[in-house]
């Protein structure tokens, strides 16, 4: 019990930044059935890096906008066959990113997946979660809310 003490609790939604990935703002859904987190991404592309497997991609960080794009990179650090929410398998490549979730930076492993029919622009499993918060499913965006001003404001920088 004295563990639970030192999490923190999150709602199941809340907003996170990628800081590596110059994304100040995004919401996640808080997905404790999933293993994996995902980003949604688009115009995937591998390339080559110093011999190494990178991926250039764009985001649409604000749910329900197309307005913002943001163009980021990442190092590959795998490729896998994912199981989606709608039951199809799909080839994603994962990337390691830094994730800001609340006072907490720390590293996470994400999926890279077209999300433009999900509702929500990232997806946190409990991988990115385990020992590090609790989660009340009765609650969101616990770690505190943004203005929609201030948002965009972040993103116009």
């Amino acid at each position: 019990m004295a563990n639970m003490i030192k999490k923190s609790l999150l709602g199941w939604q809340e907003w996170c930044e990628l800081p590596l990935l110059n994304i100040p703002y995004i919401k996640a859904k808080i997905d404790t059935g999933a293993k994996t987190s995902a980003l949604h991404a688009f115009n995937i592309t591998p390339f080559m890096k110093r011999k190494q497997k990178w991926v250039e991609f764009e985001i649409h960080p604000l749910q329900g906008s197309h307005k913002v794009i943001q163009k980021c990179q990442a190092k590959v650090i795998d490729e896998r066959e994912v199981m989606s929410s709608t039951g199809h398998t799909e080839h994603r490549y994962v990337i390691m990113t830094e994730l800001t979730l609340g006072l907490l930076a720390y590293s996470i492993e994400l999926t890279l997946s077209n999300r433009d029919l999900m509702k929500f622009r990232m997806l946190l499993g409990r991988e990115a979660l385990q020992d590090k918060f609790l989660v009340d499913p009765a609650h969101k965006m616990l770690l505190g809310r943004h203005s929609k001003k201030e948002i965009l404001r972040a993103y116009t920088r």
